[in-house]
């Protein structure tokens, strides 16, 4: 049997003494050591097999730094990430001005997977594979200031990467009503008293 087509040796043939080199072709991305043999042949003698171990990427996770929310709000925001852990668990900093429902699921190389739970066949044993998480219905801002949260995302082995989710900067409103109050030609009655009713974002002045 041929040996992997990742290993690459500096030589597939020689005469009498010699050296051959192997290095890999491709990085192993998955957690667990991969290995190949290498069977070396010449007329008149037995197989010579030896094997070739490639250690695994020790347990990561990235995810993008950053994403954005209009001020009008959206339907659906996915963030995406990759990793070769066996489980993922997923949380949103305390503190943070952009109000977020945490999803209870993500999709792990294309699994619908429970935050915090053991992957479904630990793909990120043999490689590392990509996982997205998606918020759904972020409302409009309804204030003049940029409004964000983080994301945090942590791997079996405690490894932390995050987001940054920032909504941006509401309409200024002002709103006054009634229209129009009417008080008393007399000054000294009650009813020389009204009031209009202000509802704003916003500082605001009278003229």
């Amino acid at each position: 049997m041929a040996y992997a087509q990742w290993l690459i040796p500096s030589k597939t043939q020689g005469s009498g003494n010699d050296t051959v080199n192997v290095t890999a072709g491709t990085d192993n991305t998955g957690r667990s050591p991969r290995s190949t043999n290498m069977t070396f042949k010449a007329s008149g003698v037995s197989d010579v097999v030896r094997q070739v171990i490639q250690a695994g990427k020790p347990e990561f996770v990235t995810i993008q730094s950053a994403a954005a929310v209009s001020k009008d709000g959206v339907t659906t925001l996915t963030i995406e990430g990759v990793s070769n852990s066996q489980a993922l668990t997923f949380a949103l900093t305390s503190g943070g001005t952009l109000p977020l429902t945490l999803p209870t699921t993500y999709l792990a190389n294309s699994v619908s997977t429970e935050n915090g739970a053991d992957i479904a066949g630990d793909p990120g044993a043999n490689t590392e594979f990509p996982f997205s998480i998606q918020f759904s219905n972020i409302g409009a801002n309804p204030t003049i200031s940029t409004r964000s949260v983080q994301l945090v995302v942590t791997d079996h082995a405690g490894h932390t990467a995050t987001c940054t989710i920032t909504q941006a900067e509401g309409d200024p409103v002002l709103e006054v009503s009634p229209a129009t109050v009417q008080i008393d030609w007399n000054a000294a009655t009650a009813e020389t008293s009204a009031s209009f009713t202000v509802t704003s974002n916003t500082n605001w002045a009278i003229e």
